[in-house]
């Protein structure tokens, strides 16, 4: 996968790496540590005593919402989609105004601290609490799988290790956070990990893009040719491929020279193959192949169109829907904070997702053998080394990088983590015991565990896609229609979220099967957010109008909590559910 290089800049390269990880694993446990000494009672653990300024608890958000498919995903997409990945970013970005408009403020006056706890203080009923609870744990689940294969092919691109042990580690790593109470200070420790994570993008970003403009190679990305090798380049492949070749080329494999002729040809794992500098590239078969259209938007006609609106439809709505997302906005004093942290947030998220277009479009010159193994994630922790040689430069560049990726999946993880054994422990699945809490943990990071080592690993920032298509098609119904209509019953909120979120699975497991497809059915069943969220809003309309009778008989208050101006102090204030791990203080705060 690497361009020929001698062995010892290839080591010191992984050292670099590995020292960029190692630091950014110490400094989170030391800022933690450090934070949580002034933690002593439930709401400072949980809620920061509500007191955190706008703008610091927007950098928290940011840095739990800025996964691996942020860091690593989108720079991955842009490398083998072009310009149509980059709807990703944005829809990535503009969850949080739909997130501002219709639902954070409103959330925040109820004093629901999980999605569970809206449905139970909206609709009055432990079944469909019981519900979400089972879809916050599904959903965790969805979105924690690609952060820990992100972990697999992060340690495997920078140190060697083999996919799995990478995933171990990770999860290891996580669960010690967690058991050892770092994340008690989760304000301080997720806003320094986003602003890790925008220095280790944008330092690197600017200083190769100087370098680019700087360099005499360069290559007409906007001429229908495909992407071609800079220098003489060793391909090793890992797993079969599908390549689509645009023009003939020559290459040396283990058996000798061999000739690939325009067409399809289908590689088996352990190739190892040698391309001369100025070579044809032969990418995947769902890369494009040559760079005109690879930087023409809606190439595929109405078929793009309709994969794009579901992509957006997904993203957008499905971002309030994530576990880890609302509960950060309980740490506000009020709905008037929440909207401006929010705002504070789209900008923050704007910022980043500036620079990994940077990297796609440079891994496209300089990386192209991502594009004939198909791990084009990789681009962002390899290209510095692909630009700068086994100089201590690229070296340094490199370990930055592979301390960004370190602290999106390492951050995200860690949040998930946390929230889904809290969701867990607060029904008392297992009496709320300390040792319980960590169990559930556990348990809610080895389950993902060993989906990540069974799934493909390609294509990180479409494996989040399914996670958000979950929120968009259970969640976000219930949300939108609990907050700003008087009408939902429990009934009405249930039907909706399973008709959804079975759609949802059912497409995953068909596309396991179909794959990528050039028709508009199998675009659907990628994608399926564009036609499983408006089923499942028709469904929690239909069913709920058909049980008016049952809708709750303290609507009109809640409805007033949640909608009347903070200066008239309905704000519910109550203080939050005791956490957990922290036994030695229940009891001086019951709800």
């Amino acid at each position: 996968m690497t361009p020929v290089s001698d062995d010892f800049g290839a080591m010191a390269a992984n050292a670099w790496s590995l020292i960029g990880v190692a630091l950014i694993v110490a400094a989170t446990f030391a800022i933690g540590i450090w934070g949580s000494r002034s933690a002593r009672t439930t709401t400072d653990f949980s809620a920061a005593r509500r007191e955190v300024r706008e703008e610091h608890n927007a950098a928290a958000i940011s840095g739990e919402y800025l996964s691996a498919a942020s860091f690593l995903g989108v720079a991955g997409l842009v490398l083998k989609d072009g310009v149509d990945a980059l709807w990703y970013p944005i829809g990535f970005a503009a969850g949080y105004l739909a997130l501002m408009l219709f639902v954070a403020a409103p959330m925040r006056r109820s004093g629901a601290f999980t999605l569970p706890d809206f449905a139970e203080a909206r609709l009055d009923s432990l079944r469909l609490r019981s519900l979400c609870t089972a879809l916050v744990v599904l959903i965790g689940w969805l979105y924690l799988v690609p952060q820990l294969q992100a972990a697999g092919m992060t340690l495997a691109a920078i140190v060697g290790f083999p996919y799995w042990a990478g995933i171990l580690v990770v999860a290891v790593i996580v669960l010690g956070t967690v058991a050892t109470g770092v994340l008690r200070a989760v304000t301080l420790v997720q806003a320094f990990q986003y602003w890790v994570k925008l220095f280790a993008i944008t330092v690197p970003a600017f200083a190769l893009f100087v370098v680019f403009l700087g360099g005499a190679q360069r290559q007409a990305l906007d001429a229908p040719v495909p992407p071609v090798f800079p220098i003489d380049t060793a391909v090793r492949i890992d797993t079969d491929v599908r390549l689509t070749v645009r023009e003939p080329v020559w290459l040396a494999d283990q058996d000798g020279t061999l000739y690939l002729q325009p067409g399809e040809h289908t590689l088996p794992a352990g190739s190892e193959l040698r391309f001369p500098a100025g070579a044809s590239v032969p990418v995947v078969s769902d890369a494009e192949p040559d760079n005109a259209t690879w930087l023409r938007p809606e190439r595929d006609g109405a078929i793009g169109l309709l994969e794009t609106y579901s992509v957006l439809v997904a993203t957008f709505l499905g971002t309030m829907g994530l576990p880890h997302v609302l509960a950060r906005f309980y740490t506000n004093p009020n709905g008037t904070a929440v909207r401006r942290t929010t705002l504070y947030v789209v900008a923050m998220l704007g910022a980043f997702y500036l620079f990994p277009t940077i990297f796609g479009l440079l891994s496209r010159m300089y990386a192209p053998q991502l594009l004939v193994t198909g791990e084009t994630d990789a681009a962002v922790l390899l290209l510095p080394n692909e630009m700068l040689g086994s100089s201590w430069v690229g070296g340094l560049l490199a370990s930055i990088t592979a301390a960004g990726a370190f602290a999106a999946f390492l951050s995200t993880s860690s949040g998930l983590v946390v929230s889904l054994a809290g969701v867990l422990s607060s029904r008392d699945v297992l009496r709320g015991r300390s040792l319980d809490f960590r169990l559930l943990a556990v348990l809610a990071c080895l389950v993902p565990a060993v989906l990540a080592l069974l799934a493909d690993s390609h294509d990180i920032a479409r494996s989040v896609g399914l996670a958000f298509a979950m929120a968009a098609s259970t969640f976000c119904p219930v949300l939108v229609l609990g907050i700003w209509w008087r009408g939902l019953t429990a009934a009405g909120a249930a039907s909706g979220m399973v008709v959804g979120g079975s759609l949802v699975l059912i497409a995953a497991l068909l596309a396991y099967f179909v794959g990528r497809g050039e028709t508009w059915w199998a675009t659907l069943i990628g994608q399926p957010a564009l036609i499983t969220v408006p089923v499942a809003f028709a469904v929690t309309v239909v069913v709920s109008r058909a049980t008016r009778a049952r809708v709750p008989a303290g609507v009109g208050r809640v409805m007033l909590r949640l909608h009347a101006p903070d200066r008239l102090g309905f704000v519910d204030q109550k203080p939050v559910a005791e956490p957990a791990d922290q036994p030695e203080s229940r009891g001086r705060h019951q709800r």
